[in-house]
């Protein structure tokens, strides 16, 4: 069953659920820190890491089938890497359908899996947060309607890891509709002010097949809803209502006979 993200995760500050929980997030990372950090493993074929810190919804995803199409167009032979969730299969099939996908509950073995088959350069889908690998490149996406949410660490807020972590890293995408794009930038260089930062812009593949003079009923079981919204109303179409559901949702028929009863 999925669960939807609590909505206090994304107030500009925390609130009391969030600092009821506090404890709780304080003593998960301190765990993380009393912990020894493995050795990093380095490999022959290159390795990208598409990554974040606010949990889930930053467009991973959608990044990695573009920078994977940019590389195919150069001839660069790569392909992608997943962590094996049970509950992720529609990402898995979405990468599956853009190129080669190896797939392990361990991120290495998976990656050796590529290096084996001759593979340049293998793009991970998540894993930022992985001590095991030491990746040639990583990019750190964010949302650019949510950022960093309340900014506390889990469970308390969104954040897998302090914001301030951000100095550890090179590049930094924000991804959506071009919104808060100045503002970011600005929190972001007080940070990091040596941080690369790129912009990515959501374009729909499919517009023509709808028609602007009608009203739509808008669903989804995506991590960041209201940027799918956002897209929508940005390209000109009426939303007549908009339903969200859990990330990786998986519909049924009685969700979608529901919904058209709603949108009456």
């Amino acid at each position: 069953m999925n669960l939807k993200k609590p909505k206090f995760w994304d107030n500009k500050k925390p609130n009391l659920n969030a600092y009821l929980l506090y404890p709780l997030a304080f003593f998960i990372e301190t765990i993380k820190k009393l912990f020894p950090k493995p050795n990093k493993k380095k490999f022959k074929i290159k390795t990208i890491c598409i990554g974040n810190i606010y949990l889930g919804g930053t467009g991973k995803t959608s990044l990695s089938i573009k920078l994977n199409k940019l590389l195919n167009k150069r001839n660069i032979k790569s392909c992608f890497i997943k962590k094996y969730y049970k509950k992720q299969i529609d990402e898995q099939k979405l990468l599956e359908k853009n190129g080669k996908l190896f797939l392990s509950s361990n991120r290495i073995d998976a990656i050796e899996q590529a290096e084996s088959q001759n593979y340049d350069i293998a793009i991970l889908d998540d894993g930022l947060q992985d001590q095991t690998i030491d990746y040639d490149l990583s990019f750190v996406c964010f949302n650019n309607i949510n950022w960093i949410g309340n900014g506390m660490t889990l469970p308390a807020g969104p954040l897998r890891e302090n914001i301030n972590k951000i100095k550890n890293y090179d590049h930094i995408f924000l991804n959506g509709n071009l919104e808060n794009v100045d503002y970011l930038t600005q929190e972001i260089h007080k940070i990091n002010s040596n941080i690369n930062i790129h912009v990515g812009k959501y374009e729909p593949i499919n517009l023509d097949e709808f028609k602007k003079n009608k009203k739509y009923l808008v669903f989804s079981g995506i991590g960041n809803h209201k940027t799918f919204v956002s897209m929508i109303k940005k390209n000109g179409l009426e939303i007549l209502k908009d339903l969200e559901f859990s990330d990786h949702y998986v519909y049924t028929k009685h969700d979608v006979k529901k919904d058209f009863k709603r949108s009456r």
